[in-house]
């Protein structure tokens, strides 16, 4: 009986090619978890920032230039600041209840091609007498 013939295969190299394979492909991945964190911190900035603009502006008859100065000392300091496009503050009537709306249109900033420009977040408060 013959001994199977055992064949050497030299591996030299293929380090280099496992890493050139492997290394887009987390890079790829390391800039979508960058995307969706920053886009969630925006978004997250640009809601609280809308909510604060509608109390102000429910407790003061539905002032709408207080609205917007409250809304931009809330940016002021943070990364959301840059991207803001439109705040609007207009009055509603939400279950039959007088409320005061604030809108912020912003651009949202990406990392990569991917994913959606614009960011529309509302606030919303109930107005008092």
């Amino acid at each position: 009986m013959l001994a199977p013939a055992h064949r050497s295969y030299d591996d030299d190299g293929s380090a280099v090619v496992e890493f050139a394979v492997v290394v887009p492909l987390l890079v790829l991945l390391l800039l979508a978890v960058v995307q969706v964190g920053l886009a969630l911190h925006v978004r997250s900035t640009l809601q609280s920032a809308a909510a604060e603009g509608a109390r102000v502006a429910a407790v003061s008859s539905g002032s709408p230039d207080l609205a917007l100065r409250r809304v931009e000392q809330s940016l002021a300091d943070s990364l959301a600041d840059g991207v803001v496009e439109s705040v609007s503050v207009r009055p509603v009537r939400s279950g039959g209840l007088a409320a005061v709306e604030v809108e912020i249109r912003a651009r949202l900033p990406l990392v990569g091609l991917l994913g959606p420009s614009v960011l529309v977040v509302s606030g919303h408060a109930m107005a008092e007498p």
